[in-house]
């Protein structure tokens, strides 16, 4: 799905000191702005209404996927400036109109602060299991909320039990070929939805089953025995982290969304030992559903002066609106 046609040219560099690997990092030159959940199509705009190009741009970030990482892969803190400026030296000398990462951790963010990019701040809505004393169960969790909180899930579940919905929890390789049909064509009725082409391809998630069947789970909503739904989850047992990445519908039932989105993944990763869900990007209805704030970084070097100005203006503006 992230290959040269589809506009996401690889382009790896890497840091070497004689044999030896110093670091790396996975980029891309993208001949557009889709699948990167930090949007920079104005930017692109206006570098067009100048008469200027703003693509191909050099992009370091997991296509598709909002979930913060590391994305300069260095040995220590000194490796990763020789990388970072080996990534700007390339940049520069491919005379490319910028260069973007998105989503990386807080050893890259010191990075490219260090180093004099233009930081961009957004947020995510996450769940956090309680310490010292974790959750025992979805139901405790939600006592543990803001009445108003509290009984708007109460309801929301309730619409969708009396509509009849049940759910299953299937994972890893107990999700049949049928049943990842059965989600391929609910994610490409979500993108529909919203008039717009799917990213990722069946034999995408043909091979993430066949390679990597332990890092999904998929809740299926069913009506009088007929599926009607699903939500598909990425998992990371090693660190009892779990994602929200896709979801949909062959039909609308009231409140459907977030009983498979939030409830069901919420109840699962309290009952499974998980610490962490991510509810992916933007979305400030998610507060209301259990899920909190949490800050994430994407970095930007733009070429021309001029429009570097404009930009770090416009984000020094962006980002005071998301303090307050």
């Amino acid at each position: 799905s992230a290959i040269d046609d589809t506009g996401w040219a690889p382009q790896f560099i890497v840091l070497e000191r004689g044999s030896e690997l110093l670091g790396a990092a996975a980029l891309y030159l993208k001949g557009h702005s889709y699948g990167e959940y930090v949007f920079d199509w104005a930017w692109a705009d206006a570098y067009h209404r100048h008469g200027l190009e703003y693509y191909p741009k050099l992009l370091g970030a997991v296509p598709f996927t909002p979930v913060p990482g590391s994305r300069l892969l260095a040995r220590d803190a000194a490796s990763r400036e020789l990388l970072l400026h080996g990534v700007l030296q390339f940049a520069r000398e491919a005379k490319l109109s910028s260069a973007h990462f998105l989503f990386f951790s807080e050893a890259d963010r010191i990075a490219f602060e260090h180093a004099g990019w233009m930081l961009r701040e957004n947020v995510q809505f996450h769940w956090t299991q309680r310490e010292p004393v974790p959750y025992t169960d979805f139901t405790e969790f939600t006592t543990s909320l803001q009445r108003e909180k509290r009984k708007k899930i109460a309801q929301e579940r309730r619409r969708v039990a009396e509509a009849g919905i049940a759910f299953e929890a299937h994972e890893g390789a107990a999700i049949s070929d049928a049943l990842w049909d059965f989600f391929y064509r609910c994610y490409t009725l979500t993108y529909r939805a919203h008039h717009s082409t799917p990213y990722l391809t069946r034999a995408f998630f043909r091979e993430m089953a066949r390679t990597m069947a332990q890092h999904w789970l998929m809740f299926a909503a069913s009506r009088d025995g007929q599926p009607i739904a699903v939500s598909l989850i990425a998992l990371d047992p090693e660190r009892c982290v779990a994602y929200g990445r896709y979801w949909g519908a062959t039909e609308h039932v009231d409140c459907l969304h977030f009983e498979a989105c939030y409830y069901q993944p919420l109840a699962w990763c309290i009952a499974n030992g998980y610490t962490r869900f991510e509810g992916g990007a933007q979305g400030q209805h998610k507060m209301a559903r259990g899920l909190l704030p949490v800050r994430t970084w994407s970095a930007h070097w733009l070429a021309d002066k001029r429009f570097a100005a404009a930009v770090e203006d416009f984000l020094a503006r962006e980002g005071a609106g998301i303090e307050n």
